[in-house]
């Protein structure tokens, strides 16, 4: 008897050991993905849930890759250099989609009466010379990264509501965002759109004036999340968990830093954390405010204004810039987030 019970409590002892190596020890490995993100507030959403550990409790160990245009963006999607992205649909994109290399999974940013958004600004110069209101862009230039790009859809919606054809804009594609702020600033374009935390400081500083907004003009979902085509029909848990963390971000965003709902303290801490990765470069004094300016509204839950995207995505095809027979079924995989 006493052999047997020897030999019951090494057992028992043993299948301790193992439930503690299941509940106790260490995790499995969590999933290595790269984001593309742009150094602005607007895709705070995603530094947020990184900072925050969202990323992690998804299982995701999360590695950032910085671009300066939404069409670079989209092609490391397509090769795989990048998992996820964030950025604008753009005719490149979408000529990504026709080829089956990627696919748009859900919204991030959306224009929203009663928030300042993306803003229309005239040079100082070109302002003083008539330029003031973006009923007269028609006979101007404006700086955009690259023809199909948001910053072209968004001016096709300027002229189609004042009544002139976006050809009257003489569109000057200069591909990187720092490249149309200079040209704006030294006089060799007299307009741009862009998001406020850079409309903002430069209408401060006196290089422009802001003289519209596209929420006036658009109900434009500014920003989408996507992964390759690949992801989405091979990897589709990955998805589901890249997108919980990330819409788990875009609500903290939310409730401190446009609904304001958690205190002056907590806009200050959350400000210090984007500062991380936008303005970096300068002293989080000089940087705060420009940071607090971008402070757009991110979609609850990563939902996607399809209606928007179909109307972005017949804006493509009018223009030739994108084939007419890819459908919203091929640019767009709407199983993972709600659609409206």
């Amino acid at each position: 008897m006493k052999h047997l019970f020897s030999r019951r409590a090494v057992m028992a002892g043993l299948a301790a050991v193992g439930l503690a190596a299941i509940t106790c020890g260490p995790a499995l490995a969590a999933d290595k993905i790269t984001v593309g993100a742009l150094r602005f507030t607007s895709h705070a959403g995603g530094f947020v849930a990184f900072e925050k550990g969202h990323f992690t409790e998804q299982g995701l160990e999360v590695e950032f890759k910085f671009f300066q245009a939404a069409q670079p963006m989209a092609v490391a999607i397509a090769s795989g250099d990048v998992d996820f992205g964030v950025t604008s649909i753009t005719a490149g994109l979408v000529n990504l989609a026709d080829k089956g290399a990627v696919k748009v999974i859900g919204g991030v940013l959306q224009e929203e009466k009663g928030i300042d958004g993306s803003a229309i600004l005239a040079s100082t110069a070109a302002y003083e010379a008539g330029l003031t209101s973006p009923a007269k862009l028609a006979g101007r230039s404006l700086g955009i990264t690259q023809t199909g790009s948001s910053f072209h859809y968004m001016a096709s919606q300027v002229a189609a509501k004042e009544g002139f054809a976006v050809s009257e804009i003489s569109m000057k594609p200069l591909q990187k965002v720092g490249a149309i702020i200079g040209a704006l600033k030294s006089g060799q374009v007299d307009s741009m759109i862009i998001v406020p935390h850079i409309a903002k400081p430069l209408a401060k500083g006196g290089a422009a004036r802001i003289i519209g907004w596209i929420s006036d003009y658009d109900d434009y979902q500014v920003t989408t999340a996507f992964t390759s085509a690949k992801n989405a029909a091979e990897r589709p848990e990955l998805v589901k968990r890249f997108v919980a963390a990330y819409a788990k971000g875009a609500a903290d965003f939310n409730a401190v830093m446009v609904d304001k709902t958690k205190g002056d303290a907590a806009i200050d801490e959350m400000t210090a954390l984007i500062h991380k990765y936008v303005y970096n470069t300068q002293p989080i004094e000089k940087a705060a405010p420009s940071i607090k300016n971008g402070a757009m509204r991110l979609q609850p839950n990563l939902k996607l204004n399809l209606t928007n995207v179909k109307k972005q995505l017949a804006w493509f095809k009018s223009e030739g810039l994108v084939g007419k027979e890819i459908s919203i079924d091929t640019l767009v995989d709407s199983q993972f987030v709600e659609t409206y």
